[in-house]
């Protein structure tokens, strides 16, 4: 018999609901990652020819491509009132906020977190099945 791992500490799950703050979008120190399909995906969507939304809104960094950002860090399809330009074609790492690995390594990387995004505690409580089919381990 072989041994069987311990369950995550989130083994009884987790309450994430958005509130349409913008905030896991805003501020320094991150990458919006973005592979070629999303990409395309996204400049069609703006009507955007791919040089032209590739010269405008990719940067090319050691470990792959990237959405450039403003001055200050924030998406740059983020709007005025908080919401998203691209919501309905947003990259994979968009999608699956909160759920990324590195905010499911412990109770306290996720309160860590929680401290930026007020609908992490709050709302629906997603199941363990739910959680890890829908976190990426990529991030």
């Amino acid at each position: 018999m072989g041994t069987m791992a311990h369950p995550p500490w989130y083994e009884q799950g987790l309450r994430f609901q958005c509130q349409g703050c913008g905030d896991c979008c805003r501020g320094p120190g991150g990458y919006v990652w973005v592979n070629a399909a999303e990409a395309r995906e996204i400049a069609e969507a703006l009507a955007m020819d791919a040089n032209d939304f590739g010269g405008k809104f990719l940067r090319r960094t050691p470990t792959g491509l990237a959405l450039v950002d403003s001055g200050s860090g924030d998406c740059p399809f983020l709007d005025d009132s908080g919401g998203c330009v691209i919501y309905r074609n947003r990259p994979v790492q968009c999608k699956t906020w909160p759920w990324w690995r590195e905010n499911l390594t412990s109770p306290e990387a996720w309160e860590v977190a929680a401290r930026r995004c007020p609908g992490m505690g709050r709302g629906e409580r997603h199941s363990l099945f739910v959680i890890e089919n829908r976190s990426s381990n990529e991030f």
